[in-house]
């Protein structure tokens, strides 16, 4: 019986430590019902420094036995006034993050599991992970209140839209996003980015085996 992992990154917003420096995170939600995980539903913030931090920690953990996927490079002119950018560095994340969770070593890295589903700084993951704190690594993932959905009915709702129901291998479907200009308003301190229409999230599903 295959168990489904649905990842999507959305929502990308500015966030201002002071008058001259800002930065863009995204929301990363996810809805499975892989035994993996502690929370079936979760919603956290990431920014791009914090993926980069993911896949160094991971590489390190797994003892080169995992060849990651890349992230999407580094870019110097990368604008927040660009919104071509950060969709296209929006779509990279996500689909990072859908090959990831398709390695059952990764799947076993607390670290990953910290990322996803808590809302702990990188340094507080790593000495969560290794038991550095007074709290465990299930602790820190059941006290995160960021959730875009709470009831299973919701859950079901995301994995009925995610998986084709009628298809025996249980493909996922891979929708194009929609992008449209935009406009970002820098009076807010946080500034959502409209990058796609509404009804227009970029959903994506990856099934793993269960054992």
């Amino acid at each position: 019986m295959q168990q489904v992992v649905c990842v999507w990154v959305r929502d990308p917003r500015i966030q201002k430590n002071d008058f001259w420096h800002a930065y863009v995170d995204y929301e990363i939600c996810l809805h499975t019902d892989s035994v993996c995980f502690t929370k079936k539903m979760s919603s956290v913030r990431r920014r791009y420094s914090e993926f980069v931090w993911l896949r160094q920690k991971l590489q390190a953990n797994s003892l080169l036995m995992a060849q990651l996927p890349e992230l999407p490079p580094k870019n110097p002119f990368f604008s927040m006034n660009n919104a071509q950018q950060i969709s296209e560095r929006m779509s990279g994340l996500q689909e990072f993050l859908k090959q990831i969770l398709q390695s059952p070593l990764v799947l076993s890295d607390s670290c990953m599991h910290l990322f996803l589903q808590s809302d702990l700084s990188v340094s507080k993951i790593e000495a969560c992970a290794a038991g550095r704190t007074r709290f465990s690594v299930t602790q820190a993932v059941r006290r995160c209140g960021l959730r875009r959905f709470h009831s299973e009915e919701d859950l079901q709702k995301v994995l009925g839209m995610c998986c084709d129901s009628d298809s025996d291998s249980s493909e996922c479907r891979d929708p194009e996003p929609q992008i449209k200009d935009t406009e970002i308003n820098k009076a807010e301190s946080t500034a959502p980015l409209d990058l796609m229409g509404p009804g227009q999230e970029e959903t994506v599903c990856c099934s793993s085996g269960s054992t």
